[in-house]
């Protein structure tokens, strides 16, 4: 297990670890253009893709997208059944491609309302990449923040603990398994974290940008890793407290 934030000092890094993201503006992208918000979806999906690449060749370990959340569900139902059927299919057709370049899948929220299909096929790709040693990408899907505190803590008192602490309510989220998000990056203009890894996000960097999804390409991605790189990570210190560049090298 990760350690904490908020108990420990991490080292400093100039390419974060582990990237979280809100995907943000897909319908809009499409309203603006005319077109039907299905579009897109389409194409937040290619820079999905492309995301993915890019995070991989710069060395970062973890990359988190919150595709659907729990309160998504709301939407028009014409729209969440094209969701599932687009996440379905990505299921069957891009996670062969993960498994040739070494990436570890991960899905994490609850299944309950997903179709038995897509649930098996989430436990197909996850088993198939489980043992691979790159990039592990996480798909958020019926995923909240709040009822992933809320199923950790049903967990601990399933398990009889007594106390709840730190280390055993974060070894019960659901991702357990990763470090906690070095930076956080919000496309759309919005300036909020929409219920996404509340626990997590205690000191990860946060990055808003205009730009909605579709639009977010290679070279946005490296001004918000330029942002990160001139963020001063003190974790609770000083800026007197810093090691200097000499001392980092």
């Amino acid at each position: 297990m990760f350690v904490s934030t908020t108990q420990t000092v991490l080292e400093a890094r100039d390419i974060p670890r582990h990237i979280a993201i809100i995907m943000d503006g897909n319908g809009r992208w499409a309203k603006k253009r005319f077109l039907p918000r299905v579009v897109g979806h389409k194409k937040g999906f290619d820079v999905v893709k492309d995301t993915v690449k890019r995070c991989s060749d710069l060395g970062v370990e973890y990359l988190t997208l919150f595709a659907f959340s729990t309160e998504n569900w709301r939407r028009p139902q014409e729209e969440v059944s094209f969701l599932m059927s687009m996440f379905l299919q990505a299921l069957q057709k891009e996670v062969s491609r993960l498994h040739e370049n070494n990436l570890r899948l991960k899905v994490i929220g609850a299944r309950e309302r997903f179709s038995s299909e897509i649930v098996d096929c989430i436990e197909q790709a996850e088993a198939l990449t489980a043992q691979n040693t790159g990039l592990t990408l996480t798909i958020a899907a019926d995923y909240g923040g709040r009822f992933d505190i809320l199923q950790a803590v049903n967990q601990l008192i399933a398990q009889g603990v007594q106390e709840v602490t730190e280390e055993s309510l974060s070894s019960a989220l659901y991702a357990h398994y990763a470090p906690e998000p070095d930076l956080f990056i919000r496309t759309g203009g919005e300036i909020r974290i929409s219920n996404f890894l509340l626990w997590q996000l205690a000191y990860s960097e946060l990055y808003f940008t205009d730009l909605l999804w579709p639009d977010f390409e290679e070279e946005a991605l490296h001004d918000a890793i330029r942002s990160y790189k001139r963020r001063e990570r003190r974790f609770g210190r000083t800026s007197e407290q810093l090691p200097t560049e000499k001392q980092r090298s």
